[in-house]
C-alpha cells in the first residue's frame, strides 16, 4: 500500500501568498494525504498576529499533521525574548518545539529543530543540529518496525543543494545527514531555501535523500512559490513539486528515487 504526503515550508505568514496558500490548502485537503509536514518558517517575524494566521491555517487542514519550527519562528524584533526564549510563541500558537513524532500507517517521522535564536556567529539564521538530537532520533527509529519507511523533518537542509540560492551552513548537519543514512532513514524533508529539489546523500548506499520544499511565501528567489506531493510505493520515491502559476498550481519538477527495499 503506498503512502502519500504533502511537504509545505516557508509559508511566511505576514509575506504568505495569499492566493497559493488558498489553493494549496484546497488541493492539500482535497488529497487523501496521510500526512501533512510543514518544515518550518511558519511567520516573517513571529509576530502573534502571524502566529494566530498560521494556527488558523493549520487548523483547516483536515489531515494529520507535523510541523517543525525555522529560523523566521523566533522573534526578530524582540531581542531578549530571542535570545532567551526563540520558541515560547511558536509553542504557545502552534506545538513542541524540539522534536516531533508520528508513527503508524507504515511509515515514522520525526521533526528536528535545526533553528536556534542565538549562535555564535554573525547570521544566527542559519542551521545547528547537535549529537544529542541526531542520537535521540535514531534511538527513536529503532523503536519503529524495521520495516517502516522513515523520514526526518527539519527546516535547514543538513547538507547543502547544489546550486541552490542560498545556504542553510547547518553546524552539524553533514554528520547528522551520514547518522541518519546509516539509520537507514529514507528522506530528510528540509526547506528554507524557497526551492525545491532532491539529491542523494552522499553516504552509505545513498538511498537517503534529502528532499527540499520550496515556498508559500512572497519572497520567491528566482522560482514560483510551490509545495510538494510525494508518493511513496514499495520500488520508488516519486517527488512532485506543484507550483503555482498565479492562477492554479501545475507540476514544475518531478523525480523518481529509487527506494531502499527492506525485509
Amino acid at each position: 500500500m503506498g503512502i502519500r504526503l504533502a511537504h509545505l515550508s516557508d509559508i511566511h505568514f505576514g509575506g504568505e501568498n495569499v492566493p497559493a496558500v488558498a489553493a494549496a490548502t484546497e488541493l492539500v485537503n482535497d488529497g487523501d494525504f496521510d500526512l501533512v509536514v510543514v518544515t518550518g518558517d511558519l511567520t516573517r517575524y513571529a509576530e502573534a498576529a502571524e502566529f494566530e494566521a498560521a494556527a488558523a491555517w493549520l487548523a483547516r487542514i483536515t489531515a494529520p499533521k507535523l510541523v517543525t519550527p525555522g529560523n523566521h519562528d523566533a522573534p526578530y524584533l524582540a531581542w531578549a525574548e530571542r535570545v532567551f526564549t526563540p520558541f515560547r510563541r511558536y509553542e504557545r500558537a502552534i506545538g513542541p518545539a524540539p522534536a516531533q513524532t508520528h508513527l503508524g500507517g507504515g511509515f515514522a517521522v520525526r521533526g528536528l529543530n535545526t533553528a536556534r535564536g542565538a549562535q555564535p556567529r554573525l547570521n544566527w539564521s542559519k542551521g545547528q543540529i547537535s549529537k544529542r538530537q541526531v542520537a535521540a532520533a535514531v534511538d527513536w527509529f529503532d523503536g519503529a518496525h524495521a520495516e517502516c519507511v522513515r523520514l526526518v523533518a527539519c527546516h535547514h537542509p543538513l547538507t547543502e543543494m547544489p546550486g541552490g540560492p542560498m545556504t542553510g551552513r547547518v553546524w552539524g548537519g553533514p554528520a547528522a545527514a551520514k547518522d541518519f543514512a546509516e539509520a537507514k532513514v529514507d528522506l530528510v524533508l528540509s526547506g528554507h531555501i524557497h526551492a525545491p529539489f532532491t539529491w542523494a546523500l552522499p553516504f552509505g548506499d545513498r538511498k537517503t535523500y534529502a528532499v527540499g520544499a520550496g515556498t508559500l511565501s512572497i519572497r520567491e528567489r528566482g522560482v514560483p512559490a510551490s509545495f510538494n506531493v510525494i508518493d511513496i510505493e514499495r520500488a520508488a520515491i516519486v517527488v512532485a513539486a506543484l507550483e503555482w502559476t498565479g492562477s492554479h498550481f501545475e507540476p514544475y519538477r518531478t523525480w523518481s528515487l529509487d527506494r531502499r527495499l527492506k525485509g
